[in-house]
């Protein structure tokens, strides 16, 4: 029955002071909301990149260039320029294990490409003959290029999609020669549309032969990363092995503790991004929650001030019996129901602007899945009831410590 009063009359003192009690949940609505909002973006983004990368298969391998923890990303991925991996590895390595079905290097550069007045901004990839086996690519117009033309770094080129139709709309592309970094390249064929990945557009690259990218575009000899395809996904395991016993043959390694390279399945590709992203999405929520924070501190300023706006009231009410429990109880309810209504606001906020987010990822034409855990929602509601605890109990211990009388004279 008393929480039941002191409910009420908390809802009416809200309600009293409409603008006030709006001002004092902002914090609480802003906190919640970008913790809401992050969770649920995050889990979008993370289901995004995992979609694509199992898109791609479970039976690749990936080779880069570095050492590299297990469990750790490799150098590479720290912005280190590690020059030790060649083309001329994977192509002993795809030869002597019959597992090994395919693969290619890849290097890649950017340029504006063009076609007489018309131009793209575009990235340029240089892979093996392969490419397409190894990837599962189409070709819609045209060819792709051969081992010959690699070997003999030959200036043709592959076109994406879109690309494609940025330089030519309407025109054939294929036998009309495009300039790629002020050389001249004839185009043999198009790819077909593949959409996105891992955030890249894959429609809007070019390819060209390994070796012409590295000696006429680049001016390089060694492969940035390497992707090996497995004739079965039981035999992933089998073939890291042989892959890593190759190249530490190839480099003249003898302890594995000097490897100069990193073998990864997509497996583990999958668990390090998870990881990963894990630790990123919980970093930016942790962040987000300094807004509570900041709204618990605002939350425990107004209340002080009512506090001192309603002194002659606290020492009526225990000039007729009231307890230190009771007073204290009914400001700190006050401060839970309005950190309440604060985090519910929050909640259907981050939920909405979640929503819309997604949809216009989605219409976008990502892969985006809308993520809303019933854990972020019970945290938000958690955090709101905590922050009215913690922070209304200093306001609410001082009113309950009011000595009736000087309270009773309190002008």
């Amino acid at each position: 029955m008393i929480l039941a009063e002191n409910v009420k009359a908390a809802l009416q003192i809200i309600s009293r002071n409409k603008v006030r009690s709006f001002l004092t949940m902002l914090g609480i609505i802003i906190g919640v909301m970008s913790v809401i909002f992050i969770l649920s973006v995050g889990s979008g983004a993370q289901s995004l990149i995992l979609n694509q990368i199992k898109g791609m298969g479970s039976n690749l391998i990936g080779v880069l260039p570095g050492k590299a923890d297990d469990d750790g990303p490799p150098a590479q991925a720290m912005g280190i320029l590690i020059t030790s991996l060649k083309s001329k590895d994977i192509q002993k390595i795809v030869k002597s294990y019959p597992h090994i079905t395919a693969g290619t290097g890849y290097v890649k550069g950017t340029d504006t490409v063009t076609w007489g007045f018309n131009k793209t901004d575009t990235t340029f990839v240089g892979v093996s003959a392969s490419y397409p086996s190894v990837e599962d690519v189409n070709i819609d117009k045209g060819r792709f290029f051969d081992d010959q033309e690699n070997r003999s770094s030959a200036k043709v080129v592959v076109l994406g999609s879109q690309a494609a139709s940025e330089l030519f709309n309407s025109t054939d592309p294929v036998g009309q020669k495009i300039k790629i970094k002020k050389t001249n390249f004839t185009i043999i064929g198009v790819v077909e549309e593949r959409g996105t990945s891992g955030f890249q557009n894959q429609d809007n690259q070019i390819f060209v032969p390994l070796t012409t990218a590295q000696k006429v575009l680049l001016g390089i000899n060694y492969i940035s990363f390497a992707r090996l395809k497995i004739d079965d996904a039981s035999n992933v395991d089998k073939s890291m092995e042989f892959v890593r016993y190759s190249l530490r043959d190839l480099h003249d390694i003898d302890n594995p503790k000097d490897d100069d390279f990193s073998v990864r399945s997509m497996a583990q590709g999958l668990e390090i991004v998870t990881t990963i992203t894990n630790a990123l999405r919980f970093f930016l929520a942790s962040v987000a929650s300094i807004a509570l924070v900041v709204g618990g501190i605002g939350i425990m300023n107004i209340m002080l001030a009512a506090v001192a706006e309603r002194t002659r009231e606290i020492g009526l009410r225990k000039a007729v019996g009231a307890r230190k429990v009771h007073i204290m109880s009914q400001f700190l309810i006050e401060t839970v129901t309005i950190t309440l209504f604060g985090g519910l606001i929050g909640i259907i906020t981050g939920v909405l602007i979640s929503v819309l987010v997604a949809q216009i990822v989605q219409a976008m034409g990502y892969n985006w899945d809308l993520v809303i855990s019933f854990f972020s929602i019970a945290l938000g509601c958690i955090v709101s009831v905590g922050v009215g605890l913690i922070f209304g109990l200093i306001p609410a211990r001082r009113a309950s410590k009011l000595d009736p009388i000087e309270a009773l004279r309190y002008e």
